[in-house]
């Protein structure tokens, strides 16, 4: 997303304001803010996050708009995933993860683990409809009051042929303090082919 994303949604999704779908609120203009700075960077490799009526939400803010914030936490399931330069005969391994639980100034239970996928076919990724084996079941993002953004960052890596991947019985216990790198290290993932992150935070904050 560019700079400053403006998206009309009445355009982008017919009908909306005549099913009223937000009936207490008169706009349909919801404001994008990309990501700047050390927090853009992350964004790696053209993967995109999709949640209904917000498209894409790589390297964004989540906006406060049409409570968005509310729904990302509360109503929305798991996104779709998207990864057009997916090889066909290859799979992956798919992680979402909040490295600044409980607050970024103090994190002492990152990374908390929200979505962990494996043997997920490229031809998946392609399409956004993503399957795979689950390890961990998606969790939606729900950040503590007054802890500020959190950044949830998804991240792509490309699963080694032949490699079962599995979590060990102390990382099945807990979903918090996960040390994502002796995961990585462990199974020899890599580095990731694609990364991205979008932040929010409590939606009453």
């Amino acid at each position: 997303m560019g700079l400053l994303l403006v998206v009309v949604l009445a355009a982008l999704l017919p009908g909306v304001a005549a099913q009223g779908l937000w009936p207490d609120e008169h706009s349909h203009i919801c404001t994008f803010h990309s990501l700047s700075g050390k927090d853009s960077k992350f964004c790696r490799g053209n993967v995109e996050v999709i949640y209904p009526e917000l498209g894409d939400v790589g390297c964004t803010y989540i906006p406060s708009c049409h409570q968005s914030r509310w729904r990302i936490s509360r109503e929305w399931g798991s996104p779709q995933v998207r990864y057009p330069q997916a090889k066909k005969n290859k799979k992956y391994v798919v992680m979402l993860v909040d490295p600044d639980a409980p607050s970024r100034a103090n994190p002492r239970n990152r990374f908390w683990r929200h979505w962990l996928l494996t043997d997920v076919p490229g031809s998946e990724l392609r399409t956004g409809e993503i399957k795979g084996r689950v390890l961990t079941d998606y969790t939606r993002p729900t950040p503590p009051p007054h802890s500020g953004y959190h950044r949830y960052q998804l991240l792509l890596y490309e699963q080694p042929e032949g490699e079962h991947i599995a979590l060990g019985p102390e990382e099945r216990v807990s979903m918090g303090s996960w040390s994502l790198r002796s995961f990585v290290g462990r199974f020899q993932l890599g580095s990731p082919v694609a990364s991205t992150q979008f932040l929010t935070k409590h939606h009453e904050d």
